[in-house]
């Protein structure tokens, strides 16, 4: 489904703990960092749209959730001609967003992302709001910068200085689903951390997904 002006209608998620750290996931077999995304398919809302593809990518849903703010109009990236399927040239442009910023209100166990057959990730972490940009394919980088400066306004930030630097492990999707809030289930994760993802390395465009509705 695409507007006039070749840009096929898509939701964005920036999905916040308690710390006002963002979900950051790993797509499957590639070195890049990414929030959740989806197409908006025909009769959907936005919301309704952003549910869906809550669920599908990361497993949780609606009362695992709050919606704390949107954005509110369309953001919009062009795809470069050589990232589109030939047969969609000259149609297909590129994505217009809307994003939503919620409030995680589930544990991190509830995390899932194993619900379909083909996961969008294969690790996911907490990262500090201000993702790094160099970790995001270039045409995307101004809308997630400018999704997270307009979304930045519905945040209460803590004081300087409130509580120290905090490390993250990455959760593995070919990591058991640990019901342990710490301890040894806690130390696996930890075992299995991975840099940050500002040492992660740049998508390339062997590692980018070409269809449109992504």
């Amino acid at each position: 489904m695409l507007d006039r002006e070749g840009f096929r209608p898509n939701v964005g998620i920036i999905l916040l703990n308690a710390n006002n750290e963002v979900w950051w996931g790993k797509r499957v077999r590639e070195h890049s960092w990414q929030f959740p995304q989806g197409g908006i398919k025909y009769g959907e809302t936005p919301e309704q749209a952003m549910y869906r593809e809550l669920e599908e990518e990361i497993g949780l849903r609606q009362e695992h959730v709050k919606i704390v703010g949107r954005t509110r109009d369309w953001l919009r990236y062009e795809v470069p001609d050589h990232f589109i399927k030939r047969e969609i040239r000259g149609h297909y442009r590129g994505q217009k967003q809307i994003w939503f910023l919620l409030r995680m209100m589930a544990r991190d166990n509830d995390v899932n992302l194993r619900l379909t057959d083909h996961p969008e990730f294969d690790a996911w972490r907490w990262h500090d709001y201000w993702v790094p940009l160099d970790v995001v394919i270039e045409f995307k980088r101004d809308v997630y910068q400018r999704a997270l400066q307009e979304l930045s306004r519905f945040i209460t930030w803590p004081a300087k200085g409130q509580h120290g630097e905090r490390r993250h492990s990455a959760r593995y999707l070919r990591q058991p689903h640990s019901r342990a809030q710490g301890g040894k289930g806690q130390q696996a994760l930890a075992a299995n951390a991975v840099a940050p993802a500002a040492a992660a390395k740049p998508a390339t465009p062997d590692s980018l997904v070409l269809l449109p509705d992504e």
